[in-house]
């Protein structure tokens, strides 16, 4: 039996295989809320095989965003276009859906990637930008002001606000993101944080901003719902001091006595110059050491690109779960093409019966 297509259980949610649509911003929201391309975007992504499809980040409130596209989840407008999406690819689709709820921090007032994707000019709309420090995220990008105590309460209340609505809307998983050098990064890296009160400084005292969040939000997501978090494993900057797979593990073990049940491992972001490297499955040794070290459901994400691939990681214990976000783009059906590679069964909507193996010739020939 494939790995990859073996169930798995978060909490009481059961999923039917071990692929999951990564959250993929689309920059296509109307002030926060969801519109028509989000539901074609995620009726296709439901339909991919994936067994959970990972909502894009979606911000907390409306200065929290990367641009002003970004999806949000800070006002009635916002829950009530997003219920729409996901009541649609619950119902058409066979897929699980989980949110990604996010604060953009120092990267928020930004272009849409295909703008150029720097810091918003003064005639296109800018804000105020938050962040642990008064470092920009790089050079040409705003200065954020540094987080005062009422800033990281207003937050905080935010993402126990979004995740309520979530509840409401119907997601059967929450996840929080920490990573890529947003706000609950830039708190837990030290060249992002330079603080010198209960949030700088050691290492215990910059997890606190992403503790506070996590148990403020299990605090109003019941146990059997999954709640995670996406981090950044690696800021690959560490002659500079940055995060390691090290910190990666003892923050992994705080935040699952914080009431976590799954991790997604990433990595990089933390400053416009940084790069991360691009072999295949880059992050896999750090997702292995924090599943290995922490016992915590382990996801992860990053070039991963073939069936064979994906099985591998699973199947030698690497993860629990792989996510994958332009592989999905780029073949729609990736999680139909792995099961006829790997020899596996898939679910489908009935109405894409047909194109399956034992209908379909062609489907059966994919794999040999």
């Amino acid at each position: 039996m494939s790995a990859l297509f073996s169930p798995i259980k978060l909490a009481d949610l059961e999923l039917s295989n071990r692929i999951v649509v990564s959250p993929m911003c689309q920059y296509s929201a109307d002030d926060g809320s969801a519109n028509d391309w989000h539901l074609g975007h995620l009726f296709g992504q439901a339909n991919s095989g994936a067994g959970l499809t990972v909502v894009e980040a979606t911000h907390v409130e409306r200065a929290g965003r990367i641009t002003h596209g970004c999806l949000g989840l800070y006002s009635d407008d916002n829950e009530y276009a997003l219920a729409r999406v996901i009541a649609h690819g619950k119902r058409h689709g066979t897929s699980k859906f989980c949110i990604q709820l996010a604060h953009a921090g120092r990267k928020a007032s930004s272009q849409r990637p295909w703008e150029g994707g720097g810091a918003l000019k003064a005639d296109q709309d800018p804000w105020q930008t938050l962040a642990a420090s008064a470092i920009p995220f790089g050079a040409g990008w705003h200065t954020p002001r540094e987080a005062t105590p009422e800033d990281i309460a207003r937050v905080r209340d935010a993402f126990v606000n979004a995740a309520k609505r979530a509840l409401r809307i119907g997601f059967d998983a929450i996840e929080l993101h920490y990573a890529h050098g947003y706000l609950a990064h830039s708190f837990l890296s030290p060249i992002s944080n330079k603080r010198t009160d209960q949030y700088g400084g050691s290492f215990e005292n910059r997890m606190r901003f992403g503790r506070e969040i996590a148990r403020a939000v299990r605090a109003v997501v019941p146990k059997n719902v999954p709640l995670g978090v996406r981090v950044s494993g690696s800021d690959w900057r560490d002659a500079d001091g940055g995060i390691t797979a090290d910190d990666t593990v003892a923050y992994a073990k705080a935040l699952k006595a914080d009431g976590l049940d799954f991790i997604d491992i990433s990595s990089g972001g933390i400053t416009a110059d940084t790069r991360n490297p691009t072999t295949p499955g880059y992050n896999v040794p750090i997702a292995e050491k924090v599943k290995r070290e922490t016992g915590m459901a382990t996801r992860v994400v990053g070039l991963i690109l073939t069936p064979a691939q994906a099985e591998a990681i699973v199947g030698e214990g690497h993860a629990d779960m792989i996510a994958l976000a332009r592989a999905l783009l780029d073949d729609p059906r990736w999680g139909w093409h792995a099961a006829q590679a790997l020899g596996a069964e898939v679910a489908r909507v009935p109405q894409y019966l047909r194109v399956g193996p034992k209908l379909w010739a062609p489907a059966a020939q994919r794999r040999a």
